[in-house]
């Protein structure tokens, strides 16, 4: 066994909480039952760690089980990457069959022909996901396994979840090589940013519920009012106003938790108003401004904005839209044509 192979085993055991070293090795399938007997999980990690490898050794482990292994750690542990949504599209509206052979062999057929030193590693979960791993080299040096690219791609939908590399630059061609396997015809980011995978999910695959409405506050009954101290007022009236916040953060927010969103961004186009005498424009130009939001749990802390005291309830719907306006945003530069050819399909 090559000692970088040896050596990244050992790296990735070494990642793992000592608990749950036993359990991802049964999952990793590699090692038979019998060698895992073997093993003394009650030492330190790095004794573990090198009792692994050599049973690998003994297996002639390579590369591509290893990152088998490095898969299954980053897919219990997905919230230690940082996750972007990217949506597909077709050319029509045709649905096809999907051929998981056929999606693997025209990915790596694509990213090999651009690029011959690239480690790429596929595997499979029940829920139809198909997580890719992919570790980059350059025309003159090995792949680095420990900078590697991932993508979760859901067969029969158009969204990909990619967690990219520090080397931004390979992402046309990783873009290129999942449009070409899935048959769409081009690809564009969403906009949409967390370290919670599972909560991009919901976002994209609406599995949440979140009502997109705008609320006005009810005119105030009139009628006449007994008379009370002022200080039974006041009490009443902060009642009243905390339950009104809480009813309309319930009507659009839910009443369960939210998906957890850390950055989300879309363009906003306006036409400027004034005073046609003030001669401020003198063409009819729309204002146009780039909104960016970022969080570590942006969803949860709008919601949080008229409770706290810093918003007034109902929010605007540009705050309580914000998915909602990502998948818009997309849609309007599509129809403009300002997605960059790049990611387009040839």
């Amino acid at each position: 066994m090559d000692e970088t192979v040896a050596e990244y085993i050992r790296r990735t055991v070494l990642k793992i909480p000592r608990d749950e070293i036993k359990t991802m090795l049964q999952k990793w399938g590699f090692l038979s039952e019998a060698q895992l007997q073997t093993l003394n999980f009650h030492q330190i990690k790095d004794n573990i760690s090198q009792e692994v490898v050599q049973l690998c050794e003994e297996n002639s482990a390579d590369i591509k089980q290893a990152a088998v292994l490095d898969i299954i750690y980053n897919h219990i542990y997905q919230n230690k990457r940082m996750w972007s949504v990217y949506q597909m599209k077709k050319s029509g509206e045709e649905l096809e069959y999907f051929d998981i052979t056929d999606f693997k062999k025209k990915f790596k057929g694509r990213l090999r022909s651009a690029l011959k030193n690239v480690t790429i590693t596929f595997k499979e979960y029940e829920d139809n996901a198909i997580w890719i791993r992919v570790a980059w080299g350059t025309p003159y040096k090995k792949p680095n396994q420990y900078k590697p690219s991932y993508v979760v791609y859901h067969s029969q939908t158009p969204y990909v979840f990619i967690s990219a590399s520090v080397l931004k630059s390979n992402l046309p061609l990783l873009c290129q090589a999942l449009i070409v396997a899935s048959n769409y015809h081009d690809i564009r980011e969403m906009e949409l940013r967390s370290h919670s995978l599972n909560s991009l999910k919901d976002i994209v695959f609406k599995r949440y519920s979140q009502n997109f409405q705008t609320y006005y506050p009810k005119p105030v009954q009139g009628g006449s009012v007994e008379p009370e101290s002022a200080d039974i007022r006041i009490v009443q009236e902060n009642r009243s106003e905390k339950e009104r916040i809480h009813r309309l953060n319930q009507e659009v927010f839910g009443g369960g938790p939210q998906p957890k969103l850390e950055f989300a961004q879309y363009k906003l186009e306006t036409m400027f108003k004034s005073d046609p005498k003030m001669g401020v424009l003198d063409k009819k130009e729309p204002f146009r401004c780039l909104v960016k939001f970022s969080s570590p749990h942006l969803l949860e802390s709008l919601k949080s904005l008229a409770p706290a005291g810093m918003a007034d309830a109902p929010l605007s719907p540009l705050l309580t839209c914000i998915p909602h306006k990502a998948r818009n945003y997309f849609k309007i530069r599509e129809k403009k044509g300002l997605f960059p050819e790049s990611f387009v399909s040839p």
